[in-house]
């Protein structure tokens, strides 16, 4: 990879970014942490004196930049296991250009083991973010994250303070490899266990291809949600440009992470905040970027939750509108055929960019300080099979996502086109409805459920308040039967999420979900729902006057577990997928004014 591919690190000679008056600065003139280590007094005493049992000298206090290192490593977090490493690299890069580095730990959220489901940790650990940042004497920050729900957050909560801040990803894991051929996680998950339900494979060797599958550290291969808000992220400024893409175990990812501190005490220098990065512009680069990615369905409610931290306007329609004149052109699972190691040997981030050109804002700031357009000029593609250019894509103009609406989805329902079946995209059937996830999967293998391949799988009560969390499920199994009969995809409708690995005709996040009283709720097994993707819309062959009857009918279902703590609060205030599942008392920002003494 040339170093134009690798992008500008925004190191070089170039003009400095503005700086914003101190006036837009709460604590005035200087720098931030000086209000806790330049007070004279005793608690300046306080703060100076805990610090030197960590063997820090003298000039650590007197006015250099202190910048926090957010880290998400856990062990719990697989995909995250080496970011402490990483990290090192980081504060290298920190003392190297005159700054203080303080790497501190926060919540984490591991996607392959937490249940109910990782996404209903997410504004958790963005609060926890959050509070750690205003609460300390930090002029900047480096956010470690990599695993789904861990960069959404991370974004969220440093921009709800809106100290300087730089993003950086730990990188996807090597190519899976099974008997001669590449893999991906998740995507190959979903396949290896459909074939071995439907009989195609035996026990052994779906063990085998587990044992295959995750080479080395770092976060899925394919283009799932990881690398989705890694590779977006960095479209909308706020990751060095051409390191989303950077394998784990690449050394160049740990030259990026030792820019990546050099670069964050300039950036406290020029006072250069996400609140100048993060800009309707750069939200329409990632809406637009994921669409040219074949990215994850799961970027429209991080982006909705990030847009409303930020104040700027955007909704669940501009998924769409902003994306009909956009090709798939990164041929990567689940929606093509290579992984991310095939991505970046082919040009990478930098390489997309350019292919895509005017297609984007080029004009929009980035944590370099320059443009967008500046940081990937000169960028070249190396293989157009994985690559494409625009008059050759994987997918044609308007394969992104769609937005649906109609009686069963009133504020809106969304579909990855890139990964559904072309056929199923108009298509009405019969609907075949449970309360449960639990319920639908006890039937699923049941060897005399009535279910045809035409009818539609409804399955309810698992959005964000329902589950709770809003579970990546709506990529539901078929059922055993229609396996064994030889069909692989099937309509399937829900108000969960699903993996960004994941393919199939789904339809996710409908809004209102079922638990809020939604349209969802009232659907009945025998209903005839149409699904019309070309005309964006989802409803149930029900009257007005039928739909109010079942209302008066419905109760809300009473959801265990959500009786105390965090889950609780959760289920209280959580905001709709439309709205991007925030918590009602979190969106705005909450500045980085200091707050009184403690002693």
């Amino acid at each position: 990879m040339s170093a134009a591919n690798l992008g500008s690190t925004g190191l070089e000679d170039r003009p400095a970014a503005p700086v914003s008056p101190a006036g837009e600065r709460p604590w005035g003139d200087g720098l931030r942490s000086q209000v806790w280590f330049g007070d004279p007094g005793k608690t300046g005493f306080m703060h100076r004196s805990w610090l030197r049992s960590e063997g820090l000298p003298d000039d650590t206090f007197e006015g250099r930049p202190v910048i926090g290192i957010a880290n998400s490593w856990s062990e719990l977090t697989s995909c995250n296991i080496h970011l402490r490493a990483l990290a090192e690299h980081v504060k290298r890069g920190i003392w190297q250009a005159g700054g203080v580095p303080f790497e501190f730990p926060t919540t984490s959220a591991g996607e392959p083991l937490v249940r109910p489901t990782a996404m209903l940790l997410r504004n958790l650990m963005a609060m926890d973010l959050e509070e750690t940042l205003r609460m300390n004497p930090l002029d900047g920050v480096v956010l470690l994250a990599g695993c789904d729900k861990t960069t959404p957050a991370y974004l969220m909560g440093a921009a709800s303070v809106d100290l300087p801040t730089l993003l950086m990803t730990g990188g996807p894991m090597l190519n899976g490899k099974y008997r001669g051929t590449d893999i991906g996680s998740g995507t190959s998950v979903w396949r290896f266990t459909e074939a071995y339900r439907a009989g195609q494979i035996t026990a052994d060797e779906v063990r085998e291809a587990e044992g295959c599958m995750a080479r080395s550290q770092g976060h899925c291969m394919t283009m799932g949600t990881a690398s989705t808000l890694a590779c977006v992220s960095e479209y909308m400024g706020m990751q060095l440009p051409g390191t989303a893409a950077l394998g784990a175990n690449d050394s160049r990812r740990a030259t990026a992470a030792h820019l990546a501190g050099r670069r964050i005490v300039e950036m406290v220098a020029e006072d250069l905040r996400p609140s100048k990065i993060l800009t309707r512009e750069a939200f329409e680069n990632g809406v637009r970027a994921n669409a040219a990615l074949g990215g994850s369905t799961n970027a429209v409610i991080h982006l909705l939750a990030l847009a409303r931290r930020v104040g700027v306007e955007l909704t669940l329609d501009d998924f769409d509108e902003l994306v009909r004149d956009i090709p798939v052109l990164a041929d990567l699972m689940p929606s093509g055929r290579f992984l991310m190691e095939e991505f970046q040997d082919a040009g990478g981030t930098a390489g997309l960019a350019e292919t895509l050109g005017d297609l984007l804002h080029r004009d929009t700031l980035t944590v370099t300080g320059r443009t967008l357009g500046e940081n990937y000029a000169g960028a070249e593609v190396w293989d157009r099979e994985v690559i494409r250019p625009r008059d050759n894509p994987v997918k044609p103009v308007g394969s992104g996502i769609a937005v649906l609406r109609g009686n069963l989805a009133p504020r809106g329902a969304v579909i990855k086109q890139s990964a559904a079946t072309p056929q199923l995209m108009t298509h009405t059937g019969r609907a075949l409805v449970w309360d449960s996830l639990q319920q639908y999967l006890a039937d699923a293998d049941d060897p005399d459920l009535d279910v045809n391949a035409d009818d539609i799988l409804i399955v309810r009560n698992v959005g964000p308040k329902g589950y709770p969390g809003m579970p990546e499920v709506g990529n539901m199994p078929l059922p055993r039967k229609i396996l064994e009969a030889g069909t692989m995809d099937m309509v399937r409708i829900s108000d969960a999420r699903m993996s960004g690995t994941s393919y199939g005709t789904v339809v996710l996040h409908v809004v209102p979900e079922a638990a809020a009283g939604g349209p969802l709720a009232l659907v009945r097994t025998g209903d005839r729902v149409t699904l019309d993707v070309p005309n964006r819309s989802l409803s149930m062959d029900v009257s007005d006057e039928e739909l109010a009857r079942r209302r008066e009918e419905w109760t809300p279902r009473t959801v265990p577990g959500t009786e105390r703590g965090w889950t609780r609060l959760y289920v209280e205030h959580v905001v709709q997928a439309d709205e991007g599942c925030d918590l009602d008392f979190l969106q705005g920002r909450s500045g980085a004014a200091v707050g009184p003494q403690a002693f």
